[in-house]
This record gives C-alpha cells, sequence and structure tokens, in this order.
C-alpha cells in the first residue's frame, strides 16, 4: 500500500510539473486562437493519467508474479530488482538441498561396501531424518532391500542401535561408536581429514563389536543451481557464496557451480556484515537464504529472497517468497521486472502523447473542445489498456504454474 500510494504521489508530481506547461500554453492560445481553443488545451491531461496507471500496473504485476509462484511482500522490490548487480547465495539450505547423498562406501574388516549400506539402510528403515532418506535411496539405487529391524534404540545427536534377528547394527558418529564400545579403525584419522576437506560427513556402521564400514555423506547441490548461476551471469551480475564451511570445499562448490566469488568459514553472526562490506563497495546486494541465522543478512541486503519451506526467521524477513521452494523463479522474477518496467515507461508515454497531440490538433487542425475531450477519453482508455494487456498475455500461466505448485 505504501509502495502504491509512493506511485500516486510520482504521478501526480509529474502532472503537478506539467500542469503549469499546460496553463501557459492555454493562456498564450487565449490571446492568439480565443477561448474555446485555450479550453481545448485544457483537456490535455499532461502526465495527469500516470496518477492511476501506476498503481494498476503494480498491482498487475504483483498479480502475475504470484501466478507464476513469486510472492511479493514489498512493491518496491519491482524497481530495485533491476538495480540487482550482486547476487549473494547463503550455500547450506540454498545452493544445496536438505537431504545429503550418499558418496563413498569405505568397507572395514572383511564387510563389503554392499553388506555395509544393507546394514545401514535396515538400522534407519523408516526413518524420516534426511541421513535415513539418504541411505535408503542409495540401497533402492543398488537394488538392495532392507529387512524390517526388531528392536530399535534411537539417541538424538549420536545415532541409532537395532537389532536384525540376532545381529546389532549401530549406525551413527564416532562418539557413537565408542559409546557403544565398538574400537574405532586406524585409519580414522586420515578418512576424517580427507572427508574434511572435502565438506563430507561420516556415518559410521557398526555390525555386533565391529566397525563394518564408514558411509561419506556429501552435500546435494540444487539441480537448478548450475543453470541459474549461468543465466545471472549471462545478464552481467556477480555471484558470490557465503558458507560456513572449510574453504577448500567452498572452493570446489563455487568451481563446480561457476560461482564468481566465495566467503569461506564464516560465522552466522558475519554474513549480515560481508553483505553491508559489498553494498559499501557499491554494489547493489540480493541475498537469498533459508536459515534461521540468515535473518540479519536478509534485512541488510537491498534485495531479499527466500524459499518456501526455509525457516519462520527467513520467510518473515524476506521481501520476496518462491513458493516453489527452489531458485528458478529467480529468472522469471529478472524477466517480469524488465517487463514492467517497460510497461511503466509506456504508461509516461501514454500519459503525454496525446495531451501533446490534442495541443498540435488545436494548432494545426483547430481541434475544437468536443474533439479534445474524445481523444482525453481515448488516450485514457489506451493507457489502461496498456496496464491491463500483461495481466491478460500471462493469463495462460496462471494454470500451469498452479498445477505445478499443488503437485509440489
Amino acid at each position: 500500500q505504501s509502495y502504491k500510494d509512493n506511485l500516486m504521489l510520482r504521478g501526480k508530481k509529474i502532472a503537478d510539473t506539467l500542469l503549469p506547461v499546460e496553463m501557459a500554453i492555454s493562456a498564450i492560445t487565449l490571446g492568439i486562437l480565443g477561448p474555446v481553443p485555450a479550453l481545448a488545451i485544457l483537456w490535455s491531461g499532461l502526465g495527469y493519467r500516470m496518477i492511476m496507471y501506476g498503481p494498476i500496473s503494480v498491482l498487475n504485476y504483483l498479480q502475475i508474479l504470484a501466478r507464476q509462484g513469486i510472492l511479493i511482500k514489498d512493491g518496491r522490490v519491482l524497481e530495485s530488482v533491476r538495480q540487482i548487480d550482486t547476487v549473494v547465495f547463503d550455500k547450506t539450505g540454498t545452493l544445496t538441498l536438505e537431504q545429503p547423498t550418499i558418496g563413498q562406501i569405505h568397507a572395514l574388516n572383511g564387510y563389503t561396501p554392499e553388506q555395509v549400506l544393507y546394514y545401514a539402510a535396515s538400522a534407519e528403515y523408516r526413518q524420516p531424518h534426511p541421513v535415513a532418506k539418504a541411505i535408503l535411496e542409495k540401497a533402492t539405487a543398488q537394488d538392495l532391500t532392507p529387512a524390517i529391524p526388531d528392536d530399535i534404540s534411537y539417541q538424538v545427536g549420536y545415532g541409532i542401535k537395532v537389532q536384525l534377528q540376532q545381529t546389532n547394527v549401530y549406525v551413527g558418529s564416532a562418539r557413537f561408536m565408542q559409546q557403544e564400545g565398538l574400537s574405532l579403525p586406524d585409519t580414522l584419522e586420515t578418512l576424517q581429514q580427507q572427508a574434511e576437506a572435502q565438506g563430507h560427513s561420516l556415518i559410521f556402521v557398526g555390525i555386533d563389536q565391529t566397525v563394518a564400514g564408514v558411509l561419506e555423506m556429501q552435500p546435494s547441490i540444487r539441480p537448478e543451481a548450475r543453470s541459474l548461476i549461468q543465466s545471472l551471469q549471462a545478464r552481467g551480475l556477480t555471484t558470490y557464496i557465503i558458507s560456513g564451511d572449510h574453504e577448500q570445499p567452498t572452493r570446489a562448490i563455487a568451481r563446480e557451480l561457476g560461482v564468481d566469488h566465495y566467503f569461506a568459514e564464516t560465522l552466522p553472526e558475519n554474513k549480515a556484515a560481508l553483505i553491508n562490506q559489498l553494498r559499501a563497495q557499491g554494489k547493489f546486494v540480493c541475498f537469498i537464504g533459508d536459515g534461521i541465522n540468515d535473518a540479519i543478512a536478509l534485512k541488510s541486503a537491498q534485495v531479499s529472497i527466500s524459499l518456501k519451506g526455509a525457516s519462520s526467521a527467513a520467510t518473515d524477513t524476506a521481501q520476496i517468497i518462491f513458493m516453489d521452494g527452489t531458485l528458478t523463479p529467480l529468472t522469471k522474477l529478472l524477466q517480469l521486472t524488465d517487463e514492467f518496467e517497460q510497461t511503466m515507461r509506456n504508461n509516461l508515454l501514454l500519459s503525454i502523447a496525446p495531451g501533446v497531440l490534442n495541443i498540435g490538433g488545436v494548432y494545426l487542425l483547430h481541434f475544437g473542445i468536443a474533439t479534445s475531450m474524445g481523444l482525453f477519453y481515448a488516450g485514457t482508455t489506451t493507457g489502461l489498456a496498456n496496464t491491463v494487456y500483461p495481466l491478460l498475455r500471462h493469463q495462460d500461466t496462471k494454470a500451469s504454474t498452479m498445477a505445478t505448485l499443488s503437485h509440489a
């Protein structure tokens, strides 16, 4: 509402600026051509129509964006999006998915990778957390059917212990293995260093009193991320990643996605400072994040975006929400804000051109009051058609987008 009122004020400023010009032309016309042509000049309405064209266009584009699954909570971003020259992504949960993937499986003490994965999948059978889902997906991909555990003991933050017939199976952290009395392999330190350098985490699988193997958990990059980065760079935008991971894994993901710059080993409380640092360098920043600790950074950026399903702190703070929970709508957002700007330019042209035509017609074609009134209303109708046309043109996207969001 505030932005709509602001647009109306801008329209009034345009009209107020041009009103003295129109009055002066009318006064001159009175002295040259007489009172009737002078009155006809006053029907020019130079810039007057922008008072209504601007707010109508804003409301229409908010609806168009909503049909595309883009919720705009602050109408001012329709103008500020076009000024973006730097896009900053939070890594975890934004460029990567919540659910990781299983990478290499390290089998130990005579077990095979298939056995390690089978026991891990059986232990995590029907568990709802992301790690369990990643293990079960890996087992399904290798055509392994997990067994149903007989007894389950789950320790939050450590791991899970189950019984498969007469076999005890443990899945969890190294500390969990030690708590259960399982000795860790001598190669663990080297394995942990390698995993840490690559940004991977380790899940240990124990069978009875032996550590049977280790699963490497890798972050899952969003499938749309790579093409999105390419499209942003094609528009001349600079991209950044902010990550709390060590430099090597952060550099690796930046290289894989083609991101221009990155900030590694960033503490949550320092994210906003980095955004302000970029702004101090004269950059117009869009920050995309989804975590609780992203809220201050979102507030610090000129444009802030979050995803449906993110933390409430992020979605409450962000100016824009992508309702399909992916980064895909960002490209459409940029396209539609470009289109909005062109529509506003056409609005300004259509608010002035009929008046200019009327003034020329009064002097060259001897327009009377009736003709000037007709031209005024015709120009108004044409301008209103220009504001409504985008809504009609994008009408066919409504059904397909709603079906996609319903499916999601």
